[in-house]
């Protein structure tokens, strides 16, 4: 009985290995990476399974592509070097560029942007004023212009860092999470803000706190 587990485990185990050997590689342009199997690649895009739900499928556009690696070596560009278009990156720099996007989605934390946004939108609502929107708006367009810092602890290749399209790559994903962590905080300054601001008035009728802006 335990022979035939054992050898039922050991077939298992080499199906599955064979199995992830047949799954192709999609690199997409905002630094995403799916390991699938390609069904299709017509129509203007590259249809594969959806791993979490192997029942179902869907497609990538090629104009969101870079490339498909596929399970037998071959490798498929779908981005090429065009200033016409704006593709001003060659394949190379753009191989970095996404590496920047990948390691800054993964690794970068923005709490600094999360809380200080928290700050203005409370401040705004506590203000009772309708313009209280203002000060996170204005802490949004703040976190969009600052200089970005790249901590060593979220590259996963000290390489990188000596290539410009991968830092620009990855100061534009760092970017784009502090603006994500401007207006959940914000959100929620505000309606904290506000609410205190009504809480105040139903308690103190007599107390009015209003700033102006």
């Amino acid at each position: 009985m335990i022979k035939h587990i054992i050898a039922l485990g050991f077939f298992l185990s080499i199906g599955s290995m064979f199995s992830q050997q047949d799954k192709d590689t999609l690199f997409l342009m905002n630094g995403k990476v799916y390991v699938s199997r390609v069904l299709d690649t017509l129509l203007g895009g590259v249809t594969i399974k959806d791993e979490k739900d192997t029942s179902k499928q869907f497609t990538i556009d090629n104009d969101d592509l870079f490339s498909v690696k596929y399970a037998d070596g071959r490798e498929y560009f779908y981005y090429s070097q065009d200033t016409l278009i704006g593709n001003e990156f060659t394949r190379e720099e753009m191989r970095y560029f996404m590496l920047g996007e990948r390691d800054a989605k993964k690794g970068f934390k923005a709490p600094g942007s999360l809380f200080g946004s928290m700050a203005a939108g409370f401040a705004g609502g506590l203000s009772g004023n309708i313009l209280g929107p203002i000060l996170p708006f204005g802490y949004l367009g703040l976190c969009g212009i600052t200089k970005v810092r790249i901590r060593h602890e979220t590259i996963s290749n000290p390489y990188y860092i000596d290539h410009d399209p991968y830092i620009l790559g990855y100061e534009r994903q760092a970017r784009a999470k502090r603006r994500i962590q401007c207006l959940i905080g914000g959100g929620i300054g505000l309606v904290a803000g506000y609410a205190t601001n009504f809480v105040i008035a139903r308690t103190n009728p007599n107390f009015t706190l209003k700033f102006k802006f």
